[in-house]
């Protein structure tokens, strides 16, 4: 899709969904407070389950860790945490706790007899695969009888549905419909739960099988469930756009867990982003209500914890629209660490959203795995999760001591992506922003500069700055603490600043590495000092956070591990660089950066021939 089409595509997609007609009306469900547990940690879940009556929670998810498909349930194991987290959240009052699922499920999941269809696909048309689907949720609705509906998840999954086979179902809307549509029979027609249909959505088309599948369900009383941003949750991505504007009671998902920011090990504190998105997305026409997912795996649960802050924001907001947040600092400091505290606390804590912007992100654009260190070979990084493909015209400004804008695919992915990200074999996501390559703003060669790394190194340098800057803090107001909210306080921002120096320096040594890789020409004495620096950083850092006598719970970014991953890139750079990555040949195969006293301008003794050549 042409990118100047997309606006008008957004445009269309509003008044297709009756959005004109609907204009200043509001659900009068417009009062459902959620949060959503994935971790199947039990004491964690009863802690989070605990605290819900003192934020006003009415709706509660189980997910993922806990149960992602329906099926999972078959498990006596599973079935009985789930179980006992549904009535202990009933206990609490809870009125709604429902359970996710994600349809269809793998092709093998299915009889072989339904699955006839080219490349044993499974024959829509059978009228008996569509009784089989029913008897199967009654079944698998039979393993938690209290639950009080599900969450469905109908795009994206296993065996998606409109790669199945049909000659009636003639589009890709009508097969995820008749999806959505079978499973509503039985959760609403027969059973008498709720139903939210969960939409997510990796590109522009896939929004447009959405709207259209959405507009073809058949019962009135299926309701949606929409995340706060397109796709995925990055915090320079904007606003989702389709949320709120389709005449059925929407709820809102937002990401308190930091899957991508964090996830509650590092400072993770900002009321005001959480005030920004609830503005723009809990006043829309349609939104009945917000959910909020409340951990990331394992022990990373945010009640109890600092992050707890923004679950505090969104139930600020509900009852008080004109809340601010230097409101919610207020009240969340003093309640948790005593109002003495505050001056030195709030200024800690309002640093987090520069500091992880600066340090999980670079120039923009989110460079983490799921928060962990993962410069190369992680793909998405340059292609899928780029918020520059939310944004028209994409481009963005950044402060963090840059402070000039950036075109997110010319001046930033351009720069920043290896080689192998700019192929389409290296980089299949490629696919899924066509106007990128083409408007050529993509090159296949390696495109990073000085000015470039330049820039990135004082982005980084801006979080370690900010980061040490919160422990000075806390450090001024330690006798307003007690010794053991002083400690928790000071290992959670002295593990960021750890974080941010160890981003600082595998992202100034790899981006170097490969300015190195380019040539004599960028071989200044300054240049070689700055990136020697760094590399030369990297085993201390790894060591101190190996090392470090406090370490946070794992989620599915196990913060020690990062050590690990900076090692990595420390041998390749210093050791030879692989010859290939996804598939593609790397220019600098075998480049070493010269080590100590070898570092001079022009030094080519440790350049070897690239094997590939």
């Amino acid at each position: 899709m042409k990118w100047n089409s997309r606006r008008a595509l957004a445009l269309a997609l509003l008044v297709l969904s009756g959005f004109g007609a609907a204009a200043g009306q509001r659900d009068s469900a417009a009062t459902i407070r959620g949060w959503t547990i994935l971790s199947d940690s039990v004491p964690d879940a009863l802690a989070v389950i605990d605290a819900a009556r003192g934020y006003d929670i009415n709706h509660l998810q189980l997910s993922h860790e806990l149960v992602h498909d329906l099926r999972e349930l078959r498990d006596a194991g599973r079935r009985d945490v789930v179980r006992q987290l549904v009535d202990a959240a009933h206990r609490a009052g809870i009125s709604e706790v429902v359970l996710w699922d994600h349809a269809l499920y793998d092709l093998s999941y299915y009889p072989e007899e339904f699955r006839t269809g080219p490349d044993k696909t499974i024959d829509l048309d059978n009228p008996a695969f569509w009784n089989w689907l029913k008897q199967d949720y009654r079944q698998l609705l039979d393993t938690v009888p209290a639950a009080d509906g599900i969450v469905l998840t109908f795009v994206e999954t296993g065996a998606r549905a409109e790669r199945q086979h049909s000659a009636t179902l003639v589009t890709p809307q009508d097969k995820l419909a008749a999806v959505v549509n079978a499973v509503a029979d039985v959760v609403i027609g027969e059973r008498r739960k709720t139903l939210y249909a969960r939409t997510f959505s990796y590109t522009h088309a896939e929004y447009r099988n959405i709207s259209g599948a959405i507009a073809k369900f058949a019962r009135s009383e299926v309701r949606l469930m929409m995340k706060e941003t397109p796709h995925d949750f990055f915090l320079t991505h904007p606003d989702d756009f389709l949320a709120g504007t389709i005449p059925r009671p929407t709820i809102v998902e937002f990401d308190v867990g930091a899957e991508f920011n964090g996830q509650g090990l590092i400072a993770n504190t900002w009321p005001e982003y959480m005030l920004r998105r609830a503005r723009s997305l809990l006043e829309r026409p349609h939104v009945a209500g917000y959910v909020a997912r409340t951990d990331r795996y394992g022990g990373t649960r945010v009640i109890g914890r600092p992050s707890e802050i923004n679950l505090l924001a969104l139930k600020r907001y509900v009852e008080d629209r004109e809340v601010t947040a230097e409101e919610i600092y207020d009240e969340f400091i003093a309640k948790h660490y005593g109002g003495g505290a505050r001056p030195f606390v709030k200024a800690a804590f309002r640093s987090a959203f520069d500091i992880v912007t600066s340090t999980l992100y670079t120039l923009g654009t989110n460079t983490a795995n799921h928060s962990k260190l993962d410069y190369d070979p992680y793909a998405s990084s340059y292609a899928r999760h780029v918020s520059g493909k939310w944004i028209d015209p994409p481009v963005v400004f950044v402060r963090h001591d840059v402070d000039r804008e950036f075109h997110y695919w010319k001046d930033v992915i351009d720069r920043i992506a290896p080689p192998w990200a700019k192929s389409p074999k290296g980089m299949p996501q490629l696919s899924e922003v066509p106007w990128v390559t083409e408007r050529g703003w993509l090159h296949a060669e390696d495109r990073i500069d000085g000015t470039t790394l330049d820039y990135i190194n004082r982005e980084k340098m801006h979080g370690i700055g900010l980061a040490q800057d919160a422990i000075r803090s806390l450090e001024r107001g330690r006798k307003t603490l007690r010794d053991e909210t002083y400690e928790d306080l000071y290992h959670y921002f002295a593990r960021t600043e750890l974080t941010a120096r160890l981003h600082r320096a595998v992202a100034v040594s790899y981006f170097g590495f490969r300015l190195y890789a380019r040539g004599p020409a960028f071989h200044t004495p300054a240049f070689l000092e700055t990136v020697g620096q760094a590399i030369d950083e990297i085993p201390d850092l790894a060591r101190a956070i190996r090392e470090y006598p406090v370490k946070p719970p794992a989620g599915q970014w196990n913060w020690v591990e990062d050590a690990d991953a900076a090692m990595r890139v420390y041998q390749q750079i210093t050791g030879g660089w692989p010859a290939v990555t996804h598939g593609v040949a790397n220019p600098y195969a075998g480049v070493k950066f010269p080590r100590g006293g070898d570092r001079k301008p022009g030094d080519r003794r440790e350049r070897p021939r690239p094997s590939h050549r």
